[in-house]
């Protein structure tokens, strides 16, 4: 049977909790002070733990990281009457897994300690995920087991052996630009890689990014310029979302890669290319030169060497390994430790769709370790189109298209209590947050009990 401990210097608060979990079939402990609530978590090794956000000793908010100390992996669920947000944040940031306001819910209150006791049960569980969190990350790692990702990987070792100019195709958040990071790292690690994204740029300013201007060549240029293909020197220049270019710059960038060669705009001198081109797109290009919207000569100069990226719904089976791959890098950038992920939750994580593909995986599990307390990630925080992946069940399921009135759920709230507290108007007046004349006058209204009657 699990136990949950009560600390609570409030004796009709935890007699009331005290007789609901009972009910529920649950083992209480009480608490009156932070010291006694030391003790019993020692003792009686709680499955939960409900804490008052004030004691007589100290503060519930600075007694939480040492609970957790004593009992890892015991949620915490703070009850407090402060609705502010300073006192929530607090809580949350401390630990908690939960807080509850005063006067106690006692229907949100059970979906809290449902939720808080499922988690608990999935951390102690057998049937987790680990992750290595102490693997160094490396930012030019790719990992995939799919027949896809193998035959890239064959393909990159080619690629890296040679100086051709590469044209990297693929949807967005599939990785072209870390595609391209491998080959520079494979290839001339120690020569600069300098990266533009051509859509990010307005025409105008483009060609000065790509190619540099002298000083006085259009009016603000007010000094000489290097441009990113200078930049590059004898390393890579990563042409990003390159079927944005205009047909001006279109054939301008034409020109160069016949030539190897450009000038600087308002310039005369001659600069040799002596950069490696890698260029990037999410277009098919064969279909924009078909519209007339890319350059055909264009587009057979930069596909040299072509490599296709295989979206994220065609590699399912490499979920799990871009989940802990990327778990170990999320963890170093923001300084976590989600090391365990439920098998279950890596199941629904295969199932999705992926619209995003790779970065949207990343954005995904990056918002789980910012909203995680411990180590273990969960379904809850994982979320797609701005809705939760799990819904929570707070809500009671709709039987019926009428809507109670108020009134009508006044008086089933107040039946709810009164049930809880057998009766008792000094527990229930506490409980549901009014005085003794106004739940007089209601329990009048509603004819729920003779008024005075305790």
């Amino acid at each position: 049977m699990e136990r949950i401990l009560i600390v609570d210097d409030d004796r009709s608060i935890r007699e009331l909790l005290s007789m609901h979990l009972e009910e529920r079939g649950y083992e209480v402990a009480v608490a009156s002070t932070g010291a006694e609530g030391f003790r019993l978590v020692e003792e009686a090794v709680p499955s939960a733990i409900i804490l008052d956000m004030r004691l007589p000793d100290m503060s519930g908010i600075d007694l939480i990281p040492e609970l957790r100390k004593r009992a890892v992996e015991t949620p915490v669920l703070m009850i407090t009457a402060h609705h502010d947000m300073s006192t929530t944040i607090l809580a949350m940031k401390a630990g908690a897994f939960d807080y509850i306001h005063k006067p106690i819910d006692i229907e949100a209150f059970d979906v809290a300690l449902d939720r808080a006791l499922e988690v608990r049960r999935i951390s102690r569980g057998s049937d987790v995920v680990s992750v290595e969190s102490q693997r160094p990350f490396r930012m030019d790692d790719l990992v995939g087991t799919s027949p896809a990702m193998q035959q890239l990987f064959k393909d990159l070792g080619r690629v890296a052996a040679s100086h051709a100019t590469v044209l990297i195709q693929g949807e967005s958040g599939t990785g072209k630009e870390l595609i391209a990071r491998v080959i520079h790292s494979y290839s001339s690690a120690s020569r600069p890689f300098i990266a533009i994204n051509c859509s990010a740029i307005v025409d105008t300013l483009l060609e000065s990014e790509l190619f540099g201007h002298e000083k006085g060549s259009f009016t603000g240029a007010v000094a000489t310029k290097v441009g990113k293909f200078e930049l590059a020197d004898d390393g890579s220049l990563f042409l990003d979302e390159i079927g944005e270019l205009s047909q001006n710059l279109q054939a301008k960038l034409l020109r160069v890669l016949q030539e190897r060669e450009f000038e600087r705009v308002g310039g005369v001198k001659r600069i040799p290319v002596r950069a490696r081109i890698l260029a990037a797109t999410n277009r098919d290009l064969a279909s924009e030169v078909s519209a007339g919207r890319f350059r055909e000569d264009l587009y057979q100069r930069l596909k040299v060497v072509t490599l296709s990226l295989p979206p994220l719904r065609e590699r399912r089976d490499d979920i799990p390994l871009l989940v802990e791959h990327l778990l170990v890098k999320i963890n170093q950038r923001l300084h976590k430790n989600l090391r365990r992920v439920p098998r279950e939750t890596l199941e629904k994580l295969m199932a999705r769709e992926w619209p995003g593909n790779v970065r949207e995986l990343e954005n995904l599990l990056t918002r789980a370790a910012v909203l995680s307390q411990g180590d273990l990630l969960l379904e809850e925080h994982l979320v797609q189109n701005g809705e939760p992946a799990k819904a929570k069940a707070a809500a009671a399921p709709v039987v019926s298209d009428r809507v109670p009135t108020l009134d009508e759920l006044e008086k089933a709230h107040i039946e709810r209590v009164f049930t809880m507290t057998k009766g008792h108007k000094g527990r229930a007046c506490q409980i549901l947050g009014i005085s003794r004349p106004t739940l007089e006058r209601k329990l009048r209204k509603y004819r729920l009990a003779p008024a005075g009657e305790d």
